[in-house]
């Protein structure tokens, strides 16, 4: 139920709902429901600010979406390789650990990279919630100066440089995650050599002719 509503709403009505939440509720309670028992209460405007909203609800809809690419990751290891974690007779968070998730993670490094990259041109959106982010930022400027499209260029240029530096720290884990792929298959063979037992020479055979 989480993953399917906030995958289905916008992230920007996601914020303006949780910006306006005090709305709804003037204040935020902690204790025991039906008793009348309160631990802790605050004002909901004080909780939800403007950072606190854009950090909970950016949280709420990517993590939405990144459970369902970890779930692909997870679902698109063979079965078989379930059943021979599972006759090594390891614990299950072992087998998970050593056996499962370096085989899943070669599907959710790239499709989680690029759910950060989304995230970090995603941070656009809470503008809407009159943010000092980047883009606000040169929104004000723009209103003032009248210089809109250099600075549109301006803002275009640091996100070009903040997903590129995010698309290179994808290459290199990628990458480092590929050679120790590599060691371990040559480790494996290596001994598998060394387990098997010496082959016995065999004796030469003399005809003899009568």
């Amino acid at each position: 139920g989480y993953i399917w509503l906030f995958r289905s709403l916008p992230l920007i009505v996601v914020l303006i709902i949780l910006y306006n939440f005090s709305y709804l509720y003037d204040s935020l309670s902690l204790g025991i429901p039906f008793t009348g028992i309160t631990w802790a209460s605050y004002q909901t405007i004080n909780v939800l600010g403007q950072f606190s909203t854009a950090v909970v609800g950016l949280t709420l809809v990517q993590s939405a979406y990144t459970a369902e690419i970890i779930r692909g990751g997870f679902l698109g290891v063979d079965h078989g390789q379930y059943e021979a974690a599972a006759a090594l007779g390891l614990p299950a968070w072992r087998r998970t650990l050593r056996i499962i998730l370096p085989q899943a993670l070669r599907t959710i490094l790239p499709a989680g990279f690029n759910e950060i990259i989304s995230l970090a041109k995603g941070t656009a959106m809470v503008y809407v919630l009159a943010m000092p982010e980047l883009f606000y930022t040169i929104q004000m400027i723009y209103n003032r100066t009248q210089e809109v499209i250099p600075l549109l260029m301006v803002g275009a240029a640091w996100y070009l440089v903040i997903t590129s530096v995010l698309s290179a720290i994808q290459y290199l884990v990628e990458r480092a995650l590929a050679r120790s792929e590599r060691r371990s298959a040559v480790n494996s063979v290596r001994n598998n050599r060394v387990n098997q037992p010496a082959r016995q020479p065999q004796e030469a055979v003399h005809a003899q002719l009568s």
